[in-house]
């Protein structure tokens, strides 16, 4: 990998120890060409098993009909697992870490608790979400500026959280949320990473961004600056949705046909296996983390657009780009921050207790007929992970 000549870009053996950097935006432009490069940075810019699969208790009001199946797995090429499964109640998420060996299991594994514990008891809506994110980001980034080891950490979020009626997904960094529905899998989540916004900005084609030298480095990620920007996007439920919640050592390793095909799989262990076991054949040169969640009962079919929401938000763009995006909701803007609320936290025991099975079902579900096979538009994706400088 070819690294910029920026004396305060980590070391090389930082690097090694490194799988992800956080890029800041001015460091980013400068890179894409869009800036001049001799000008100087803006001044605002636990060792896991191999093999990890367990059910989650419900954290605050449960939703019957909700079935979820996770992995994750260290992989063949790293030594530890940085990524941190988020699973409690109707929340689902993936953090994936940065930052060298300690930094990055501490941001993921920070963020997974600090989430559980300021959503425990919530009812789930954007704002609440946004304001636990907002407030765990300063938690981490105070935190890394007391420690001089975790100077760097940092880590992505893709998060669900499902109310009564709606589906609530947060997003930073390039770990992604896709929804299948109606036969089809459309990718809901927008990349937060340097080849994304140059694919979005004409200057790369998705097969160049693919195998961009920098197709790692990404733009923003939690707890690497005080405040952070992450998107929300806000959709109705929908009786048969699948939603895939993935690291980038999913879907950075396999093409976006081979995983709307597996993930299609009517059975939820079925499909979570064999997405792990194709990530870990067509290399495992990351961390693999995976959740599948169906939702079997949501609301009706509508007659309105599949994958619209009920304001008829603007499409978002996409590292696939602006075709296989068109049906989909633009990321709300944020709301205000609210005053802080005090947390209570659960204990760790609740949130992840030890299961063989890696299925969780929340009570007394109606039964339902499986997800229909869904088939995919695109042939393969990009490998657009991350990488950014802290």
């Amino acid at each position: 990998m070819i690294y910029p000549p920026d004396p305060e870009f980590p070391s090389e053996r930082e690097r090694k120890e490194m799988r992800k950097f956080n890029l800041k935006p001015s460091a980013a432009r400068k890179m894409m060409g869009l800036e001049d490069p001799s000008a100087p940075l803006s001044a605002e810019e636990s060792r896991e098993a191999p093999k990890n699969a367990g059910s989650g208790e419900p954290c605050g009001e449960s939703l019957p009909g909700v079935i979820c199946a996770w992995r994750t797995d260290v992989g063949r090429i790293r030594k530890t697992n940085q990524d941190a499964v988020i699973l409690s109640g109707s929340l689902f998420g993936i953090a994936d870490g940065m930052g060298g060996h300690n930094g990055g299991e501490t941001a993921a594994r920070g963020l997974r608790d600090g989430l559980l514990r300021e959503l425990s008891g919530k009812e789930p809506s954007g704002e609440t979400l946004l304001e636990a994110v907002r407030r765990v980001n300063a938690e981490l980034f105070a935190r890394q500026e007391r420690e001089e080891p975790l100077r760097g950490m940092g880590t992505t979020l893709t998060a669900l959280w499902l109310s009564r009626e709606n589906a609530y997904l947060c997003q930073v960094g390039d770990s992604r949320g896709y929804l299948l529905r109606d036969c089809e899998m459309k990718q809901v989540t927008e990349d937060h990473s340097m080849v994304a916004d140059m694919v979005r900005r004409g200057i790369l084609t998705d097969e160049q961004a693919a195998v961009h030298p920098m197709r790692n480095y990404i733009t923003r990620a939690i707890g690497t600056d005080e405040t952070v920007s992450a998107d929300l996007y806000t959709l109705p439920r929908r009786r048969g949705d699948r939603w895939l919640l993935c690291s980038d050592g999913l879907h950075g390793q396999i093409s976006r046909l081979t995983l709307a095909t597996i993930a299609a799989i009517p059975a939820v262990e079925t499909a979570a296996d064999r997405l792990l076991e194709e990530a870990l054949l067509s290399g495992g040169r990351d961390n693999v983390s995976l959740i599948l969640v169906d939702d079997l009962t949501g609301a009706p079919d509508p007659e309105t657009d599949p994958v619209r929401d009920r304001s008829g938000g603007a499409a978002a763009n996409s590292s696939f780009g602006q075709e296989d995006r068109r049906d989909l909701p633009a990321p709300a803007p944020e709301p205000t921050p609210s005053e802080p609320v005090a947390p209570s936290a659960p204990s760790s025991s609740e949130a992840f207790p030890a299961s063989p099975t890696g299925t969780s079902v929340l009570p007394s579900a109606p039964s339902a007929a499986a997800p229909e096979a869904f088939a995919s538009s695109e042939s393969a994706a990009p490998a657009a992970s991350k990488e950014a400088r802290p």
